[in-house]
């Protein structure tokens, strides 16, 4: 069990390595373990960021970081941001991935489909996190997606 947790490990870091090295929207930060079990990303995307007035405003530069738990990947990843994001699937502490999550998902395609949220080219109005943001979603369909690029770019 360890041994296939740890290959799995390596190549889950190698498709990292390979799908962002030179992606036009994610780039790889840091990585903590050998192999990894901590990766923190940067998305150069368009997504909001709360502000204190209420009115959420564009924002380009956001963080986030996916920790891999040791029952990894039968049990998904934790994903939070590390810079704020008003998203309705995302609050201060969590990223909502647990709906698609699957053992046989790449750790690449959960981290382009945090992009894709951040972007709201995925989100969820029904399940929230952030029942403000959801509202928000709702009521601005027309400006929906923020960012309508191809993240899957290296997949």
């Amino acid at each position: 069990m360890l041994q296939s947790r740890i290959r799995r490990l390596k190549a889950d870091y190698d498709r990292i390595l390979g799908t962002f090295t030179n992606h036009p929207f994610i780039r790889l930060v840091e990585v903590q373990g050998e192999p990894p079990e901590k990766y923190t990303f940067e998305f150069q995307v368009t997504g909001l960021v709360p502000m204190e007035d209420g009115i959420p405003t564009p924002g380009t530069a956001h963080r986030a970081e996916v920790f891999l738990p040791q029952d990894y990947p039968r049990r998904p990843p934790f994903c939070r941001m590390i810079s704020p994001v008003f998203h309705p699937n995302i609050d201060p502490t969590k990223i909502c991935i647990g709906d698609h999550w699957s053992a046989g998902e790449s750790l690449a395609a959960l981290v382009i489909r945090i992009g894709e949220m951040i972007c709201y080219q995925s989100y969820n109005v029904k399940s929230p996190l952030n029942a403000e943001a959801a509202a928000w979603a709702d009521q601005n369909l027309e400006k929906l997606p923020l960012q309508k690029a191809d993240l899957t770019t290296g997949l």
